[in-house]
């Protein structure tokens, strides 16, 4: 099929090497240009030296809704437009020029996680599961039929590392049987509730701030939904910022005020938290390893060398 390609970082590169391996024929490739934003630097395999390394033609844009790009595509005259990690909404007058229109291909199971970083903020919501899912474009963002879903287990250890690992591998087969559905003529595409979409911004520092009023296992949610490559889950002890790389939830209900270093467990320090902490009806998080600012990591039980004091989430 005559493709032209939208995407972006290691997702993009993926897909693209999928469509390329599978002999479609990939006239343009149109990608985002490089940013500095610390989650676009950590899968970042290059969709331009990929596109570049087959004589494909390369446009950067930050969004495709302009002339230079409708031109192209009326020139082009391609089948399809295939996008995988293209960050900005597509206009209806874009996408209707090819015979097919676009399908976008993203890391949740829809429609739910519509937007950013759907493993991030679907692990700090405990869900159970992730997936990816093929869906055509329409003039809602991340709203269109679903042509392919597959889902994915999140296990209780899973870190958003894992998940990327899990979730990537299926981004090229993906792409490849929703191709092949819309080749062979099908029309009849799972519709998607709006009612029941959810969207999610792009996250920021301020979205890794341990907040120690949160129940422990929702904090270590989110310290397993930020850690390496991503920038960790932090706070402050005694106004030096420590970053959270492993967590746990206490053996036993520790009560008092949250944020307390309350005493050792294992390998780590139970600290106090939860919305119930003074009432004593909740459970500890143990910060088992932890990072300084300086790149210096600690076992927790090393990090606190006296119990007391209190880990806040601001300086």
């Amino acid at each position: 099929m005559r493709i032209v390609f939208m995407g972006y970082q290691t997702w993009g590169h993926r897909v693209l090497e999928q469509l390329l391996t599978a002999g479609h024929d990939i006239p343009l490739v149109i990608t985002h240009p490089a940013s500095d934003h610390v989650y676009e630097t950590i899968w970042n395999d290059s969709v331009v030296a990929l596109a570049e390394r087959h004589g494909i033609p390369v446009l950067e844009r930050a969004y495709a809704n302009d002339d230079e790009v409708a031109a192209l595509l009326r020139e082009l005259r391609p089948e399809l437009l295939v996008s995988s990690d293209w960050r900005t909404w597509v206009a209806p007058e874009i996408y209707g020029l090819a015979q097919h229109g676009a399908i976008n291909v993203h890391d949740a199971l829809l429609p739910r996680y519509g937007g950013f970083a759907p493993l991030n903020w679907a692990l700090i919501n405990g869900e159970s599961e992730v997936g990816v899912t093929a869906h055509f474009m329409n003039e809602h963002f991340d709203l269109g039929d679903i042509l392919v879903q597959k889902r994915v287990p999140v296990d209780d250890k899973d870190t958003v590392t894992d998940l990327f690992h899990k979730t990537i591998d299926l981004f090229g087969p993906v792409t490849l049987e929703a191709i092949d559905q819309i080749a062979s003529g099908r029309t009849d595409w799972t519709k998607q509730d709006p009612t029941q979409a959810t969207f999610f911004h792009k996250r920021s520092v301020e979205d890794s701030r341990i907040d120690w009023t949160c129940s422990a296992q929702e904090i270590v949610n989110l310290v397993r939904a930020q850690v390496d490559p991503y920038p960790n889950a932090f706070a402050y002890f005694k106004g030096e910022r420590i970053r959270i790389l492993s967590a746990s939830v206490s053996r036993q209900r520790l009560g008092g005020t949250a944020g307390r270093v309350f005493r050792p467990e294992g390998e780590g320090v139970a600290v106090v938290c939860g919305p119930g902490a003074r009432k004593g009806t909740e459970y500890g998080l143990v910060i088992d390893r932890l990072r300084t600012d300086s790149g210096e990591e600690y076992r927790g039980v090393d990090f606190f060398a006296r119990m007391g004091g209190y880990v806040t989430s601001r300086p």
